[in-house]
């Protein structure tokens, strides 16, 4: 496959960046992961902009317009023959000097990296686990998609590599936080309830999207603190990101949650799809969208 890297395409085995970059050297980086259906990057403008947000916490001046991004985009779907594909937008602090730098950092490493997808995935069904590894909390005020990953791996450790399987982590106060790369709703008497992003968790994308889907239908969304036992005891589960999309969680140890054509989910999971042929943000929705 072939990546873009600081103002050149290259071949992935040709593509490097300095060993003084602090991204490599102190974890100093933020990056987006979205998917391209048919040539379109689905819900662009909100990832965007959170990785800008996330780049002005980091002191990261960045100089790359939306014009840019879709011209590169363009021109990676072309060399790798994609029409739909997976996307990791990533942006890292640069060159520096070894030791810990206050002033800003000006010349960015910006990476674009991609892979095949295909135009939509079968909804998974999955069983989730309540995980012994705790969400750590943030390393700032809150939580940004940054190179910090330590967590999610020993998560994903915990719980193998059972593509059928999602770990849900609790915060050290035992409250619900999110899975280990997907944010977590569940359903209960035609209610829909997600952790609060005072949690700690991540501010998904897809989380956001489906929020404001659910409101501008009508449905009530709760979002707060909320036990184990609460998750347990509702009526439908399921968790989503912007690559795996909406998937339904069956089980969790002896639980048991609806799937199928007659859930929320199932309907959201149809909803979603119907938007993902076009430049979507989520403050395009209006509202007469039906679910």
């Amino acid at each position: 496959m072939y990546l873009y890297v600081n103002g050149n395409i290259k071949e992935q085995s040709k593509a490097t960046i300095s060993p003084f970059d602090h991204g490599y050297m102190y974890g100093l980086g933020v990056f987006e992961t979205f998917r391209v259906y048919g040539g379109h990057p689905f819900l662009f403008d909100d990832h965007l902009q959170r990785l800008q947000q996330s780049l002005d916490k980091l002191n990261i001046e960045w100089p790359y317009t939306k014009s840019d991004l879709l011209e590169i985009l363009n021109k990676l779907l072309k060399q790798n023959n994609l029409n739909h594909a997976y996307v990791r937008l990533n942006v890292s602090a640069g060159l520096g000097e070894i030791g810990l730098q206050v002033d800003t950092y000006y010349q960015p490493s910006t990476i674009m990296y991609m892979k095949p997808m295909p135009e939509h995935s079968s909804p998974f069904v999955k069983e989730g686990l309540i995980l012994e590894t705790r969400r750590n909390t943030p390393e700032g005020d809150i939580r940004l998609k940054s190179h910090h990953y330590l967590n999610n791996i020993l998560a994903k450790r915990e719980i193998g590599a059972d593509p059928k399987k999602e770990g849900i982590f609790l915060t050290k106060e035992a409250h619900l936080a999110e899975g280990i790369v997907s944010n977590l709703f569940f359903v209960k008497d035609g209610c829909v309830y997600t952790p609060s992003i005072s949690t700690g968790i991540l501010n998904g994308i897809t989380r956001q999207f489906i929020c404001k889907l659910l409101k501008v239908n009508g449905i009530s969304v709760q979002e707060g603190f909320f036990s184990v036992q609460q998750l347990l005891e509702s009526d439908e589960v399921f968790m989503t990101n912007s690559i795996q999309e909406i998937f339904a969680i069956e089980k969790i140890g002896e639980y048991e949650f609806k799937t199928g054509e007659e859930t929320l989910t199932y309907t959201l999971q149809q909803r979603y799809k119907s938007y993902t042929s076009s430049l979507w943000s989520k403050d395009q929705l209006v509202k007469g969208t039906h679910l």
